[in-house]
């Protein structure tokens, strides 16, 4: 419901902005532009063709240029940097806390790089120099390295002295960070025992130490389970030996969270998550040319498997009217187990613990799915085509397709994650393979030697 709430949204601002756009009138753009967060700006701007993108994003906020630029993707980012100026791009990036610099640094010209980096001091310099020393895809690359510290051999009032000195707060503190002299992490203590307890009580009776920090190398899918699994808010992020090194905070994981949701939907299509909308034809159909041109290597491979059955289809015409059938339902029964097995090895959810519990659970699925349209199938076409045998085939290989399919759902993005390929990307193509040719080698095969004995 949030969502389709969202999207009516969003759909209603790009309404609005394109009739001012058409207008010519920028003044009442300009107003709608600034009334919304980065996070909305830069959503309309990936809904927008090129030429009114452009005039948009020329009437942005100068200060909020940085983190509209953060949350496009990456082929967008690049066409709106193209529009600014070094000057510009050096002050948008200076808006920035480290963990989203880091995310757009490596976008950026070096020459522009370069003037960024100068103009930093050199702690902030040192931070991001050491966030980008860390993969990609990780909780290091995740962290910003802004936290408050405290120890402690020390007392609440001594704490709330110090953050009055300090002035401010990063965003999304909800705890500050315990830490020994050698700044290894101890716990946490939350804002809200700071300001509910005597000023002379001391910290160590008041540290938190049951929340786990996260490893810097950590996969940030990993920690985003962590973090919807324990409700976090921020957490600690810490190396080898377990010294502090930053924090990660909800904002960052929810990102992650979107981005896993794109690339499992785009990607069952062989899409990239950053394509833009409006992306060059040449360049889109470049990129789709790729995964059409695999399907139609595995088209063939199903034709092969029919050709072989050419003689029978000549006699039994029925047999061409029936099959796309069975390759259908085996499809979409692939495609239902295999979005399940992407999702849960996304989540962490499926291991050699509880795989063969799945692989069961979905044969059992697969079998009485099968066995229950199988029999509306094969009774259909009996009637259709007065012939009882026909009707047996059918409903045999629809069956076995099922099963196929359940089993296939199961064990196809298991082999590919194990071959280092990305289930939601290669899983559609290779199972929607499988099903074909199954479905059609079953059925084919079964009329052969039942129809034309």
């Amino acid at each position: 419901m949030a969502e389709a709430v969202r999207h009516d949204k969003t759909a209603r601002q790009l309404r609005l902005l394109s009739d001012a756009l058409d207008t010519g009138r920028l003044g009442p753009v300009r107003r709608l532009v600034n009334t919304l967060s980065p996070a909305e700006i830069g959503n309309l701007l990936e809904s927008l063709p090129p030429a009114k993108r452009t005039v948009v994003w020329g009437l942005v906020d100068p200060e909020d240029d940085g983190e509209v630029l953060v949350h496009v993707g990456d082929e967008v980012r690049e066409s709106l940097l193209a529009e600014m100026d070094p000057d510009e791009i050096v002050a948008a990036a200076s808006e920035l806390d480290i963990d989203d610099l880091a995310d757009l640094v490596e976008d950026l010209p070096d020459t522009v790089i370069d003037e960024v980096l100068k103009s930093m001091d050199r702690e902030n310099r040192e931070r991001l120099e050491r966030v980008l020393s860390y993969d990609e895809g990780t909780a290091g690359r995740l962290m910003n390295p802004d936290v408050v510290t405290v120890r402690a051999d020390t007392t609440v009032d001594v704490v709330l002295r110090y953050l009055r000195l300090r002035g401010e707060l990063p965003e999304h503190t909800d705890h500050l960070y315990v830490v020994s002299r050698r700044h290894q992490y101890l716990g946490r203590i939350a804002l809200q025992a700071l300001l509910t307890h005597e000023p002379n009580t001391p910290i160590n009776q008041l540290v938190d130490d049951q929340q786990p920090a996260i490893n810097v190398d950590e996969p940030v899918e990993e920690v985003a389970r962590k973090f919807s699994d324990h409700d976090w808010i921020s957490a600690p992020v810490v190396d080898e030996n377990n010294v502090l090194l930053g924090r990660i905070t909800i904002d960052d994981v929810v990102d992650i969270i979107r981005e896993q949701a794109e690339h499992q939907a785009l990607g069952a299509a062989g899409l990239d998550e950053d394509e833009d909308l409006f992306a060059p034809v040449p360049r889109a159909a470049r990129r789709r040319a790729i995964w059409l041109g695999i399907n139609l290597a595995t088209a063939f491979l199903a034709s092969w498997v029919i050709g072989r059955f050419e003689g029978t289809l000549q006699q039994i015409v029925a047999l061409a009217v029936l099959m796309p059938i069975v390759a259908s339902m085996g499809g979409v029964a692939g495609t239902q187990t295999l979005t399940l097995m992407v999702r849960g090895l996304a989540l962490g959810q499926v291991g050699r613990g509880n795989l063969r519990a799945i692989l069961r659970k979905e044969i059992l699925v697969g079998l009485l799915n099968g066995l229950a349209w199988a029999l509306v199938v094969g009774v259909i076409a009996a009637l259709w085509f007065r012939d009882a045998p026909l009707g047996l085939v059918i409903a045999a290989a629809m069956t076995i397709n099922l099963v196929v399919a359940a089993l296939s759902g199961v064990i196809v993005p298991l082999t590919l994650r194990r071959m280092s390929m990305d289930p939601a990307l290669a899983g559609g193509v290779v199972l929607t393979t499988v099903t074909d040719v199954v479905g059609f080698l079953s059925f084919l095969g079964l009329g052969t030697l039942i129809l034309l004995r």
